[in-house]
Order: C-alpha cells, then structure tokens, then sequence
C-alpha cells in the first residue's frame, strides 16, 4: 500500500474521533443517489414521450444525457477534487445534483429536462468519484472493505430501485415526482456530509499541481466519442465517432506524456495493481450488463413469464448485491483483497458458463441460480476490487484513481449494452428479438453467455498476472 504521510494541499484533515458512522451514511446517500440517477428515469421515457410529443429518439437523450456526462467527467471530477479539496468538492456536486433535480422537475419543455439531467450527471460525477475517495479519510485502514462493501450496497439498491420507485412515482403523481424526490434527499446528503465529513486542509499559498486542462478536454471529447458510438443507430455515424474517439485517444496519450500534472499519468496505467484492476473492473461491468439486456428477453420469451414475474425475478440480482455487499467487505479485509477478488472472478465464470449450457426446459430455477452465482461474484469482486485500487493509489491522486475506477465501470457498461446486445441480437436470427422464437431466444443466450465467461476468464488471467507482478514488487 501507498499512502503518502505528508499533507495534501487542498485535501480532508484525518477524521477525529467523531463517529464515522455518520460519515458513511452520508457517503452511502450520496452513492446511493447518484446510482439512482441512472436507473430511475428509464421508466419515465413512455410517459415523456405523451407529455411532450416527442419521439423516443428524443426522450431517450433524458437518460443519454445523465450518462454521457457522468462518464465523460467522473475523471476529471475526481483529479479536482485532489486539488481543491474532496469535501468541497463533493459538496458542491450533491448541490448541482440536488438544484438541477429541482430545474428538471419544473421543466416545461423536453430540451430543459435534458439540459437538467445533464447538470445532474455533472453533481453524479462528483459524488461518484469522492465518496469512494473518502473511505480511507473516514474508517480505519483495517475496515476498509467493510466501508467499500457498504458503499457497493447502496449503489446496487439505487439502481435496482429505479425502475420499481420510479414506476410508483409515476403511477401515483406523475413523471415531475422522480426528480422532485431527489431534492430531500439531496439537502439530507448535503447536511451529514458538511456536518460529518472530514473537512479539507486550508488551501496554502503554495506553488500545487495544475489542473491538466488539455487532458481534460481530450478525455472528454474521446469518452464522449466512444459513449456516442456505442449508442448511435446509424453504422456510418458510428464509424466516424470510433475514429475521433481513436484520433482523441492518441492525442491524449501524447499530450499526458507532455504535462506537468497529467490527469491519467501512465505509471498509473502501469501499476500492477491500479492496471489491472480497472481493466478487469471494465470487463466485469460489460457482463453484468449482459445479463440486465439479455435477461428481460429470455423470461419472457424462451420462459414464458409476465412483465411481473420478469421484474420479480430480474430484481433478485441486484437484492442478493445489495445484501452481500458488507459480508462481502469482511471476508475481504479478513483474507485480502487479492484472494477475494480471485474468487468473484472464477465464480462469475461458473455462473456465465452454467447460464450458456443450461437449456430452457430447466425453466426459472435453470435461470436464477446462475444468476445469482454471477452476482454473488459480482459483489465479491466488487468490493474487493475497489478495497485493492483504493488501498494502492497514493493519496494525494486517490480521488482521479476513483474517478477512472468509476470510468471503466461506465465504459464497460455502455460496452455490454451495445456489445453483448448485438451479438444476441444477430445469434437470436431475428430483426425484432422481441418477435424472436423461443429456440431463437435461447440461441442468442448461449452464445451471448459463451463470450460473457471467455470474457471473465480473460480478466482472470489479467488479475492472477497483477498480483504475480506486484509480489515480484513487493519482494
């Protein structure tokens, strides 16, 4: 582990003795919250579509708007944070989130919500960046996977609770009550986290780092690029978005080398630790996405099921997530992270390879314990995972490394909605999977799942080397 002892300009002044409980549960509302954010307005898009007229080309920019600047920011949130202080920060970004949900729950017209949840993606990367960042400044160094298992929690409770709150919102006022919740949310995130929150170090007249602008920018306009390709229609518009994405990530390979203060430095990328751990972090997230695009359409199609009874059973991942989350963080403090994210990684391959060989005839019990084995080593890696890349990043960057941790969860998310949907959708041999047979259906799940666990097993791989590479480091 590397923790620097000396003061960080601008950072959080160790926690006193105060309780940090406090401080955790203002860092799981604000996790929790920004999770939130990304599922909750999914289930509005219908009803926005009625309300303004508009066609779910353009309502779908509610969602897409969230989304592409929370991935395109979270980094550069975080580096910000590093320098100015992760209590200011963080507190500035919970009072974006909270004003924009407010401005968005107003808004008389479709550009004006769009515009909100883009300045609500803009607070989500702040809070998604520092909280993670916060952990070692807030709990001792011995309960560290514990706070990284609770904060795992409530981001998968926020985002399974999305769409069921979401629905019932609607159902009960109308489509405004999904953002107007935010707002006491928000001032109660905003409360504990100014009251209990370890307060930044005096900002010194000092010569500090510069705030890497031109990196900045480049990262941005290529995650922009990319999360564009991966969710345009049009062949031809994709192309020429993977191209700049790839022209922007040479130049910004180029201009890191350069800079004084480089937001991605390359030793980062390099560390055995660091490395490794958001590859296979990216690689883990484009699975788990998997199984959210392809579930919906083998229940109901290959099984059978109702829209109820597909909720039911689609909502049992992310519970059994939510519930193992601090489990998780003690069997990670207790026999390493290195072991345990091991072990989520060869569970999530068993349950990927058990979902490809399982036929349809094995009905619901066929399907859900596979599942459930997948998200079982889902929370196990996750938690363990952040525990390992938190605990090596040196502490005056910990917030840019939480940051780019939350990054290659968002690429790896918009990869398996646009990856691992299109290989189902061309094995399922149907224009409209929705129309698919249900033979057709469970062909476009094996081979979906077959790439899923040669997928894990390669980030395996990728995590045994990391951790044979920092034993030759250590020793």
């Amino acid at each position: 582990m590397r923790r620097t002892a000396h003061p960080i300009p601008g950072g959080p002044i160790p926690a006193s003795s105060g309780a940090p409980a406090w401080a955790l549960a203002g860092l799981s509302l604000v996790m929790l919250l920004s999770s939130l954010g990304t599922s909750v307005a999914n289930v509005a898009l219908p009803t926005l579509e009625v309300t303004f007229g508009a066609s779910f080309g353009q309502v779908r920019w509610v969602v897409l708007a969230y989304l592409l600047v929370v991935t395109t920011l979270v980094v550069s949130a975080g580096r910000l944070g590093d320098l100015m202080g992760r209590r200011r920060l963080l507190l500035a970004g919970v009072g974006t989130f909270t004003c924009s949900s407010a401005v968005g729950a107003a808004a008389p017209e479709l550009w004006m919500l769009i515009v909100a949840r883009g300045l609500q993606g803009a607070g989500a990367a702040a809070m998604m960046a520092l909280s993670l960042a916060f952990v070692a400044d807030t709990v001792p160094e011995g309960r560290t996977g514990r706070a990284m298992g609770l904060l795992g929690s409530a981001s998968a409770v926020g985002t399974a609770l999305g769409p069921s709150l979401g629905g019932l919102l609607i159902a009960a006022f109308d489509w405004r009550a999904i953002f107007l919740l935010n707002v006491p949310l928000g001032l109660l995130a905003l409360g504990l986290a100014h009251r209990h929150l370890p307060a930044d170090r005096p900002l010194d007249g000092g010569r500090r780092p510069r705030f890497d602008l031109a990196g900045t920018h480049l990262l941005i306009l290529t995650l922009g690029a990319y999360a564009l390709a991966m969710t345009s229609p049009s062949a031809r518009v994709t192309t020429v978005l993977i191209v700049a994405g790839i022209a922007g990530a040479v130049l910004l390979v180029r201009t890191e080398r350069r800079a004084e203060a480089p937001l991605i430095s390359g030793a980062v990328l390099r560390d055995p630790v660091l490395g490794p751990g958001l590859v296979t972090s990216a690689v883990v997230s484009t699975v788990m996405m998997a199984t959210l695009v392809v579930g919906p359409f083998h229940l109901s199609r290959a099984l059978g099921l109702g829209p109820a009874q597909v909720g039911l059973v689609m909502s049992a991942g992310p519970a059994l997530v939510a519930l193992s989350g601090v489990p998780a963080g003690r069997i990670a403090d207790r026999l390493g992270a290195p072991r345990v994210t091991r072990a989520g990684l060869v569970g999530m391959a068993a349950g990927t390879l058990l979902l490809s060989l399982i036929p349809p005839a094995f009905g619901v019990p066929g399907y859900l314990g596979p599942i459930l084995l997948v998200t079982l080593g889902y929370a196990l890696f996750q938690t363990a995972n952040n525990t390992a890349v938190m605990a090596g990043s040196d502490a005056e960057r910990r917030g840019a490394t939480s940051g780019m941790l939350n990054l290659s969860r968002n690429l790896g998310l918009i990869t398996g909605a646009a990856v691992m949907g299109t290989v189902f959708a061309r094995f399922s041999g149907a224009v409209a999977v929705s129309d698919a047979a249900p033979h057709d259906v469970a062909a476009g799940m094996r081979a979906t799942f077959v790439l899923a666990t040669v997928l894990i097993a390669g980030a395996t791989v990728v995590s045994v080397r990391g951790d044979a590479r920092s034993t030759d480091v250590g020793s």
